[in-house]
């Protein structure tokens, strides 16, 4: 995949002091939740019948591929190949559902913040085909590492109940919902402040 950079981002000052945060949160985090993330790993290969770590490639800072891990929450289902999921997707499992409503499934995603593949908080991490497609002053989306949490997804905690009411999922998340995330997240690194990371944090947590 080529480098497709960025624009004007952080600055040095800034990505520092943000990832600074990233190190030690995401350190004392997985010192904190290493026996939930065994747990939820090996529940999810008896659920699954497969690895309970989903492993995927996923675009990072710059453009650049990176291999996200989560907890698996999905089965495979013959005839649905598709990368957008709608509620009452037929793929996931009882116990993949209740992961995702607790955000268990995201909790090995602290490794990901602790190498440098992502932060707490920023873009959600795309497959290719999205963010790695990004032009002129939408590119600055790229200039950060994704995170876990952001004001996107906070304003699309809900999308996949919103994706199962429109008729053409893929297409409604291509041409409405896809731009929104790309303004909304290309406000947050022009108005980055460490402040409201721990805001999204926060509100991530309570729900």
């Amino acid at each position: 995949m080529r480098d497709v950079g960025g624009g004007q981002g952080l600055s040095a000052g800034q990505a520092a002091l943000k990832r600074g945060f990233d190190l030690s949160a995401s350190a004392i985090g997985l010192f904190l939740t290493w026996w939930l993330i065994l747990l939820a790993w090996a529940a999810a290969t008896i659920d699954t019948r497969r690895n309970g770590f989903f492993v995927q490639e996923r675009v990072g800072r710059h453009g650049r591929p990176f291999r996200v891990v989560k907890i698996r929450t999905m089965r495979e289902v013959p005839g649905l190949d598709t990368t957008v999921t709608q509620s009452g997707d037929a793929r996931i499992t009882r116990l993949g559902a209740f992961f995702r409503r607790f955000k268990i499934d995201e909790l090995p995603q602290l490794w990901n913040v602790l190498v440098g593949d992502m932060s707490f908080v920023g873009p959600r991490p795309d497959v290719p085909g999205f963010a790695d497609r990004l032009e002129g002053e939408d590119r600055v989306v790229l200039s950060i590492r994704p995170g876990i949490t952001g004001p996107a997804t906070l304003k699309y905690r809900d999308e996949e109940a919103l994706l199962s009411e429109v008729e053409d999922p893929e297409r409604h998340n291509r041409e409405v919902i896809w731009p929104d995330k790309v303004r909304i997240n290309r406000e947050y690194v022009h108005n980055w402040q460490l402040q409201d990371d721990l805001k999204y944090i926060w509100h991530t947590v309570v729900g």
